[in-house]
């Protein structure tokens, strides 16, 4: 599948923190708030998009038509609702994925739609010394979100990564999708309460339910390159 395994792309809500809660609450009562129909299911859906293209793409959807400034000011009502939850902790069990990739001598990246500085300043206290800032992609860094391919092309490059140097873990559909269009290996965990349909469709290539499944295969589905099957 490819000639040397560097680096594992990682996407960070819902595969290293467990914050989509938080998120698809946050969205789900600004936007009854505002008059628009927006489930928590959906958050999920849309997970992975930038804030503002979330916005644009219900007002078009729901026939509601506010200017940028109010766009801004709607995703800013978001980001305080967020911000007032609990704090997510780290999903459970990445840590013993992480693990296996720092001992195979892989690179691990971050490649996420947030923008969130809580989250991306606790990178360093969560996982220390496992992740370095210049080899992240954020919403700030892309001008097109996914499921565009932008964000895992500007992963690849801030990498010097050629697309069968890298692999993806993402629990996201539009993720999946970004990955795939950009050449890229997913590994997809579902870790939220969308059906497995929603991300093999999206184009995974293989799927776990859970980080520990995926840290107990690891050697043999990642590292030994048994890519026969598409769920675990």
């Amino acid at each position: 599948m490819w000639k040397q395994l560097k680096a594992v792309l990682f996407d960070m809500d819902g595969v290293l923190y467990d914050s989509m809660p938080n998120h698809a609450t946050a969205w789900h009562e600004t936007m009854l708030e505002h008059g628009f129909t927006f489930s928590i299911n959906e958050a999920y859906i849309h997970e992975g998009r930038t804030g503002p293209a979330t916005i644009r793409l219900l007002c078009d959807r729901d026939g509601i038509t506010i200017t940028d400034d109010e766009i801004t000011a709607l995703y800013a009502e978001k980001t305080e609702k967020f911000m007032r939850l609990p704090a997510p902790t780290f999903m459970t069990d990445i840590d013993k994925v992480l693990a296996k990739v720092v001992r195979d001598g892989l690179m691990p990246m971050v490649v996420t739609g947030s923008g969130y500085a809580s989250l991306l300043d606790k990178l360093d206290t969560t996982f220390p010394g496992v992740f370095r800032r210049d080899m992240m992609v954020t919403a700030y860094d892309v001008k097109k979100g996914k499921p565009d391919p932008e964000p895992y092309l500007m992963a690849l490059r801030k990498g010097n990564l050629k697309p069968d140097e890298a692999i993806v873990v993402e629990n996201a559909p539009l993720g999946v999708q970004s990955a795939r269009a950009a050449g890229l290996f997913v590994i997809a965990v579902n870790t939220g309460p969308l059906p497995d349909s929603y991300l093999l469709d999206a184009g995974a290539n293989l799927l776990f339910h859970n980080m520990f499944e995926l840290a107990e295969a690891w050697d043999e589905v990642v590292m030994g390159e048994r890519f026969n099957c598409v769920t675990v």
